[in-house]
């Protein structure tokens, strides 16, 4: 509109007047409804030209967009373990802190994994004291072998000295069961070697193994238990938290609520998709001015801080399908990052509101003429902000039904 009043003032307007003052036509005698095209075709037509060439000018370098939010991140409180609610620790909308516990799950089972668990270590710590014991007797048993061997070696010299001496003392019967006896007596000492070998193989071996595998099972089921009690992750809110006692939740189908992390120490960043035919204009550093729902009648100066190498609606994932183009009807906007010239007025602006925003090109002192012309033409359009600073609260309030 504004445009379209510009432009007839400097084509129809003087076209009217020369025609009125300077021809002496009057309205409504030469001047009619119906001669109006004809006599004014030239200021109609200038006017017509004009404002697209200046609506055209204006919207190209400077942009302007409703498509503008500040984003914030959300976190889902998900169970590691599914199972059904025991505790409620929290309600909806409490500020919690990071590792506050917000609900436990029924342990039963865990508890008594862990109980299994600890007692398995508790028969091993047992088996380790009672194979101290054994060990003393397997090498007690390996002593007693080891003297009877050399009982038996000793009294078979004995005899066989006796024999060589004199053949009738000893007979060759006697020899045989000496030797015999001696024979039992080092298999006996293998057999108490081996029991002590045996003895501390499983003390050093067997034994230790299974008491760390008792650990493992007892840190395994410790784990397992304290997955039932669910944490905050972060520092947040809760929100979107309703579960009872006796309700069912589980890390894929039932969520137990959202958690949105706090905003302390956060900068004031803002997104905006920009239209494409915009691409050749926008760069960083360029002046932003924005106007946002639940800060109305504000005007909040911005500035570009970086701009998307990519159009969202270009993305894909590799399937078994190949992309049809066809089906890429939305040609996708240019997303911008913005950051308040003055944080201080961006208070107030809660994340996620709806924003509308005006990119205004700057002509720099060796440009040209036409850029000049274009930064002042830019002042008309700023106009346009404010009064969409104005309407949009009551166009919301409309709409909302109030």
């Amino acid at each position: 509109m504004l445009e379209l009043l510009f432009s007839a003032c400097v084509t129809i307007l003087p076209d009217y007047l020369y025609r009125s003052r300077v021809q002496g036509k009057r309205i409504g005698h030469e001047i009619t409804l119906y001669s109006v095209w004809f006599e004014l075709r030239w200021g109609i037509a200038g006017c017509a030209i004009l404002t697209t060439a200046l609506i055209t000018l204006i919207f190209f370098y400077h942009p302007e967009t409703t498509n503008v939010t500040s984003f914030f991140r959300t976190v889902t409180i998900l169970p590691q373990t599914g199972g059904r609610v025991d505790e409620v620790l929290v309600r909806n909308g409490d500020v919690v802190e990071a590792g506050q516990p917000l609900i436990r799950l029924e342990s039963d089972a865990q508890k008594a994994a862990l109980a299994a668990a600890q007692s398995r270590l508790a028969e091993v710590d047992a088996a380790l004291a009672v194979g101290a014991s054994r060990l003393a007797a397997a090498e007690g048993a390996l002593e007693q072998a080891q003297g009877g061997l050399r009982n038996a070696e000793q009294e078979l010299e004995l005899r066989q000295d006796l024999a060589r001496r004199n053949s009738s003392v000893v007979s060759e019967r006697d020899l045989e069961a000496l030797e015999n006896a001696l024979t039992s007596a080092r298999g006996a000492v293998n057999a108490a070697e081996a029991n002590r070998a045996a003895v501390e193989a499983e003390l050093t071996q067997v034994l230790p193994a299974q008491r760390a595998a008792a650990t493992a099972a007892i840190e395994q089921a410790q784990v397992a238990l304290d997955q039932t009690e669910i944490v905050a992750g972060v520092a947040g809110r809760v929100e979107q938290f309703a579960l009872q006692v006796g309700d069912y939740v589980s890390p894929v189908l039932r969520p137990a609520g959202i958690l949105v992390p706090s905003n302390e120490g956060r900068v004031a960043v803002f997104q905006a998709g920009f239209n494409q035919l915009a691409g050749q204009v926008l760069h960083e550093g360029m002046v932003v001015e924005m106007t946002c729902l639940s800060k109305p009648f504000a005007i909040i100066p911005m500035r570009i801080t970086g701009i998307q190498p990519q159009v969202a609606a270009g993305q894909f994932r590799p399937t078994d399908q190949l992309v049809d183009l066809a089906q890429l009807r939305q040609p996708g906007l240019i997303t911008v990052k913005m950051e308040p010239i003055w944080p201080e007025m961006a208070e107030g602006v809660l994340p996620g509101s709806a924003c509308a925003a005006m990119a205004y090109t700057t002509a720099p002192h060796d440009s040209g003429v036409f850029m000049h012309i274009v930064e002042t033409v830019g002042v008309v359009h700023a106009a346009m902000l404010r009064i969409r600073a104005l309407v949009l609260p009551v166009q919301a309030l409309v709409f909302s039904g109030h």
